[in-house]
C-alpha cells in the first residue's frame, strides 16, 4: 500500500484549483496526470520581471515591469476588422501604448480603468517613434507589484496550455508536497551540502537566475540523486531476491564444444574466450546466471551463445535462443544449424510463421527432450511451447523485450540461467541505470580477416553520382544495401519513401533491384533476402528492417539516404551489415542540406571510428539518455530529474549506496529503511517492495 503521506501527490491533477478536465488533458500530455507529475516537470527557462525602469529609461526588446497611469482607451474603428484596441498609459517620463488584438472593450475598461494606476509587465517593443507592449503578460494594481516583479519560471507546454495556467497548477502542486522523512545517508548529504527533499523541490521550481536551471545546482543534483537511488535500490532489491533463489550447476563435458570449435572456419578471439569463461563460471555455480553479453556488430555473439548452449546440452538439458524479429531469428538459425549438425544435434525453429504439422513435430520434440536446442521469436513463450528440461535461455537484442517477457521464458524451466545479448553497445552509465541487475561480458574484437569500412558523408545533391557508383560496384560483383529513412512515425510514409526509391533504381538497373520493408509478408521477405544472398538481386532497397542480424558477406556497399535523420547507434548498426567478409567495404551517408550541428557531429563521429562502445558514449552526449537505443520500448527507465550525461557520478554512488542498503537492511525495516520505502513509492518503484516481500 502506498504510504498515506504521499496520497496528496498521487491525486489527479483535476484536484488542483483551476484545473478542470479540459486543462487536465493538456497537462497530462506534457507532464502526466497526477499532482506529483507536475512536481517533476522542472522549469526549462525563466522570465525576469525585476527590471522596473521609468518609461523614458526603458530599453526596447526587454521584459519590463512598469508602474503607469491609464490615460485613454482607443477602440479600433468599427469597420476595421484588423486594427487593434489600444490603451495609452504614461508616467512622468513618457508614454506607452498597450496593444490588444481582438480586445473586448468592456473587459479592458474594467481591468484598466481610465485615470487609475496600474502595474503592467511584458516585452517592450518600439513601433516607429512609439513604445508599445502587445498583450501584457500581467496587469495588476500597485498593491500587487511584489507578485508581478518576480523571476517567473518557464515550463514545457503544449497547444491549449498557457504559461500562466501551467505556472498556477505547478504552484498548487508544490503546495501539496509534504515534508518527508530523510532517506539520504546523513554523512553523504552533509558532505554534498544538500537541503532536504522539499526544500530542493521548491528551489528547483523557483530559479532566481539562469544558472539555477543548470543540472549541476545543489537542488537539481539532490533531486536527481533521489530518483537514481530509487531506481538503483529497486534493481538491487529484485536482484537480491533473484540471487536468493536457488540455481543449479550446469557443467558440460566439453566434448560437443570441442567438435563445434573444430568445425568453425576461424579461431575464437580473445574476448570471445574471456566471455565464454565468465559464462561457464556462472553456469557452473549454484546461483542463477543473469548475464549481459555486449558485442559490437560482427563481434561473434551468436557463436559464443551457441557454445554456451552446448554446455546445457552436454549436461543433459535444453537451451533456447530468442530473437525479436523473424529476420534475426532466421539469421541465428542459419549460423547455429550447420554448427549443430557438425556435432550431431538438430535445432528446432519456432516463429509466428511456423504452423501445422511441422510445428507440432517440433513442439513434441521439445516436450519429450528429443530436441535439445531451439531458436525462435516471441512464439517461444506461447503457452503450448513446453520443454522437457530448459536450463539456459539466450535472449538477443534484450532491449526489444520487456523484463516480464524475459521472465515468461525463464518460467518454462527450473532455475533457468539467462544470457541476454545486444549488438547495440550501451554506454557505461546506461548499463548501470537500465541493466544494474545483470553481470556483463564484452566482446571488443572483430573476427580475424574483417576489413574496416570506409565511411563517407556527402550531400544528397550528389545522388546521381552515387547511383552511377552503385552500378559500377554491382558490375564488380558487389552486393549493395540502400536504406531509406522513416520519414515520420508512420508505416505509410515509410513505405512511400522506400517504394519511390525502389522504383527509380529499378528503372535504371531492372530485376537486379529488390525491396524489403515492414509491410511485406514473411515469405515475401524471405524470398527477397534469399535472392539478395544467393541469387539475382544485387541491390536491396530497404527500411531499417535490416538494421540487425542480416549477415551477407558479399555485401560491401551501404548507402543510407537522409542519414541525418538517423540516430548514431542506428547508423552504426546499419553500417555493421557490410564488411562482414574479407573484401573492403564502403558506407555512403547521404544528407540533406543545410545540415544541423548535431547531425553534422553524428556523421563526423561515424567517419572517425568503428568502435561501437566509443560511438555509444558519444551518442549519449549528443542525445541524452532518452532515446539512445532508438526505441521507446527499450526497457530503459525514463528519468524525469536525472540527466545521465551529466549525473553519471551520482549514478555510480547510488548503485553503491543501494548495494549497501540491501546488505545491511534487506527488508527496509530500520529508520532509514522506512524512509526509503517512501522514496520507492514516490518514484513509483512499488514493484520492488512487493518483490522483496514476496521473496
Amino acid at each position: 500500500m502506498r504510504p498515506e503521506i504521499l496520497f496528496p501527490l498521487f491525486a489527479p491533477v483535476t484536484s488542483l484549483p483551476g484545473v478542470g478536465p479540459r486543462i487536465a488533458k493538456f497537462i497530462a500530455r506534457v507532464a502526466g496526470g497526477h499532482v506529483v507529475d507536475l512536481c517533476w516537470h522542472l522549469p526549462t527557462g525563466l522570465i525576469d520581471r525585476r527590471y522596473a525602469p521609468k518609461i523614458g529609461e526603458a530599453v526596447a526588446g526587454r521584459v519590463v515591469t512598469l508602474m503607469v497611469t491609464v490615460d485613454e482607451h482607443r477602440p479600433p474603428p468599427t469597420r476595421s476588422g484588423r486594427a487593434p484596441y489600444r490603451v495609452t498609459c504614461s508616467d512622468d517620463t513618457g508614454s506607452i501604448q498597450l496593444v490588444f488584438f481582438h480586445g473586448r472593450g468592456d473587459y479592458l475598461k474594467k481591468i484598466l480603468p481610465q485615470g487609475a494606476a496600474r502595474v503592467v509587465s511584458g516585452t517592450l517593443e518600439r513601433f516607429g517613434n512609439d513604445l508599445q507592449m502587445t498583450h501584457p503578460d500581467f496587469i495588476a494594481t500597485p498593491q500587487e507589484l511584489a507578485k508581478v516583479q518576480i523571476v517567473q519560471p518557464v515550463y514545457g507546454l503544449t497547444g491549449g496550455l498557457s504559461l500562466k495556467i501551467m505556472g498556477k497548477a505547478i504552484e498548487a502542486a508544490l503546495a501539496r508536497a509534504p515534508d518527508l522523512p530523510e532517506w539520504q545517508n546523513k554523512a553523504f548529504k552533509a558532505r554534498e551540502g544538500w537541503p532536504g527533499w522539499r526544500a530542493s523541490l521548491l528551489a528547483a521550481h523557483r530559479p532566481r537566475d539562469l544558472v539555477d536551471l543548470e543540472p549541476a545546482t545543489m537542488a537539481r543534483r539532490r533531486l536527481a540523486y533521489d530518483e537514481l537511488l530509487a531506481s538503483q535500490l529497486a534493481i538491487a532489491l529484485v536482484r537480491a531476491k533473484m540471487r536468493v533463489r536457488k540455481g543449479r550447476a550446469i557443467k558440460g563435458s566439453g566434448d560437443l564444444r570441442k567438435l563445434a570449435l573444430s568445425a568453425l572456419p576461424f579461431a575464437l578471439t580473445g574476448s570471445q574466450n574471456k566471455a565464454l569463461a565468465e559464462i561457464d563460471g556462472d553456469m557452473g555455480s549454484d546461483k542463477r546466471m543473469l548475464r549481459l553479453l555486449q558485442g559490437d556488430v560482427g563481434s561473434g555473439k551468436t557463436v559464443v551463445a551457441f557454445l554456451a548452449m552446448l554446455s546445457a546440452v552436454e549436461s543433459g538439458a535444453q537451451a533456447v535462443l530468442m530473437a525479436p524479429t523473424d529476420i534475426l531469428a532466421r539469421q541465428h538459425y542459419e549460423t547455429i544449424a550447420p554448427l549443430a549438425a557438425a556435432v550431431g544435434i538438430e535445432v528446432a525453429r519456432l516463429t509466428g510463421r511456423h504452423r501445422g504439422s511441422a510445428r507440432e513435430t517440433q513442439l513434441q520434440g521439445l516436450a519429450n527432450g528429443e530436441l535439445a536446442l531451439a531458436v525462435g521469436t516471441h512464439a517461444l513463450f506461447q503457452a503450448d511451447v513446453v520443454f522437457a528440461d530448459l536450463a539456459l535461455a539466450v535472449i538477443d537484442e534484450q532491449h526489444r523485450f520487456g523484463v516480464h517477457q524475459r521472465m515468461l521464458l525463464a518460467d518454462k524451466g527450473k532455475a533457468v540461467d539467462m544470457l541476454v545479448m545486444t549488438a547495440t553497445p550501451i554506454p557505461r552509465t546506461l548499463m548501470l541505470a537500465a541493466y544494474g541487475d545483470l553481470d556483463e561480458s564484452r566482446l571488443t574484437e572483430k573476427p580475424p580477416g574483417r576489413q574496416p569500412v570506409d565511411t563517407r558523408a556527402m550531400p544528397l545533391e550528389r545522388l546521381d553520382e552515387v547511383v552511377d557508383a552503385v552500378g559500377r560496384a554491382m558490375d564488380g560483383g558487389a552486393k549493395v544495401f540502400w536504406v531509406c529513412p522513416l520519414v515520420e512515425e508512420s508505416e505509410d510514409s515509410d513505405l512511400a519513401a522506400v517504394t519511390e526509391r525502389h522504383a527509380t533504381l529499378k528503372a535504371r538497373y531492372g530485376e537486379r533491384v529488390g525491396v524489403v520493408h515492414g509491410r511485406l509478408k514473411g515469405p515475401e521477405k524471405d524470398k527477397v533476402m534469399d535472392e539478395f544472398a544467393t541469387g539475382g538481386v544485387d541491390l536491396l532497397v530497404a527500411t531499417t528492417v535490416i538494421e540487425v542480424g542480416v549477415d551477407i558477406p558479399e555485401a560491401t556497399v551501404m548507402v543510407v539516404e537522409d542519414a541525418e535523420r538517423f540516430g548514431l547507434a542506428q547508423l552504426h548498426q546499419l553500417r555493421g551489415r557490410i564488411g562482414r567478409g574479407d573484401k573492403p567495404a564502403t558506407c555512403l551517408l547521404l544528407y540533406a542540406t543545410p545540415i544541423g550541428a548535431t547531425a553534422k557531429a553524428r556523421l563526423s563521429i561515424l567517419r572517425e571510428t568503428e568502435d561501437g562502445f566509443v560511438i555509444a558514449e558519444q551518442d549519449l552526449k549528443l542525445r541524452g539518455a532518452g532515446d539512445v537505443l532508438g526505441t521507446k520500448q527499450s526497457g530503459l527507465p525514463g528519468f524525469r530529474l536525472a540527466d545521465l550525461a551529466v549525473h553519471a557520478d551520482l549514478l555510480a554512488t547510488a548503485r553503491d549506496d543501494a548495494r549497501l542498503i540491501v546488505e545491511t537492511d534487506p527488508d527496509l525495516a530500520g529508520t532509514r529503511g522506512e524512509a526509503l520505502r517512501i522514496l520507492l513509492y514516490l518514484f513509483e518503484r512499488d514493484a520492488a517492495i512487493l518483490t522483496a516481500r514476496a521473496g
